[in-house]
């Protein structure tokens, strides 16, 4: 293994105590961390100069978000799409109001949606995952575009569809099913909703670790949380391993880059699944952490065209 005694731990930044945090991005126009609690059904935001942090509830488990026009958000919670605008909300009290857009496998009881990223190309790809004890692969990958509403997308099926991200070009999509210890990658075309064959881009090489959320920087690696692993691994666009950020609690669930440089990894993890000897040990599971990069690696967050 990678000696990583020379990165720099992440740090406690927002002690949120979700109960299944996930999903997070940097927005660049807010100056501001967005992130999901799916179990909690709550969406949170967290502001880095001032360290203002507010939260949402939600009317269903959210699984990801997406960036869209000004004030807006695409929420994929867990049987359907809908837009929000977060401006609003955040200038006051009201709650969020949410305006729905396409329901997602409403005749199929055993999925929910989960991870996603919106492409460089105004759209936004999503799995949907197994939610009973079987945790078979009948999850499936959509892309959801204004025009053409939601398409499927022809890739193996996943019990947990996870790391899905996009090279800085949108050519290449990357995405798991975080039971296998390997991340995938392929060929994609945004306008016909295609994909070409998938191939192995890089392989989880610590035990017990599995590939949770990603994100892509400015030169074309790969930041991946790897859950039950305590650490963010980079690999370069080759697949191999260049660096290893340690988190200081088990379950890493997703990162981004972000900060007022874009030099900044942000880090949310989760507490699910863990027992109470376990949670002692890790108390702070669930928030998010920060662990500073040296230089400006983060690549905008692209954003979803709404209708």
């Amino acid at each position: 293994m990678m000696d990583i005694a020379g990165s720099t731990p992440a740090r406690l930044t927002v002690a949120s105590h979700c109960a299944h945090g996930e999903g997070v991005l940097w927005c660049e126009r807010r100056q501001a961390l967005l992130w999901v609690d799916i179990d909690g059904s709550r969406l949170w935001l967290h502001v880095p100069t001032d360290g203002a942090t507010r939260s949402w509830a939600l009317p269903d488990r959210p699984g990801c978000i997406g960036l869209a026009g000004s004030g807006e958000l695409l929420l994929v919670l867990a049987k359907a799409l809908y837009r929000a605008n977060l401006d609003a909300a955040a200038a006051g009290d009201a709650p969020l109001a949410l305006v729905h857009l396409a329901d997602v496998e409403p005749h199929e009881g055993r999925t929910r949606s989960n991870d996603g990223r919106a492409d460089r190309h105004g759209n936004f790809v999503f799995g949907t995952m197994d939610e009973s004890e079987d945790k078979s692969a009948i999850g499936a990958f959509y892309q959801y575009s204004a025009r053409h509403g939601l398409r499927m997308l022809d890739l193996p099926r996943a019990a947990i569809p996870n790391s899905i991200c996009f090279s800085p070009d949108g050519r290449t999509l990357y995405w798991c099913d975080s039971l296998q210890p390997r991340i995938l990658c392929c060929d994609y075309e945004p306008g016909a909703a295609r994909v070409g064959a998938s191939r192995e881009f890089a392989r989880v090489d610590l035990p017990g670790a599995a590939a949770d959320g990603s994100t892509i920087d400015t030169e074309g690696c790969l930041w991946n949380a790897q859950w039950g692993g305590s650490r963010v691994v980079r690999y370069r666009p080759d697949g191999g391993v260049d660096r290893i950020v340690p988190v200081p609690v088990p379950q890493p669930s997703c990162c981004a880059i972000g900060g007022a440089g874009l030099d900044t990894l942000f880090v949310i993890t989760s507490p699910q699944g863990m027992d109470a000897a376990s949670r002692a040990q890790a108390p702070e599971s669930g928030s998010l952490f920060e662990a500073p990069l040296g230089r400006a690696l983060g690549l905008p967050e692209a954003r979803v065209v709404l209708p």
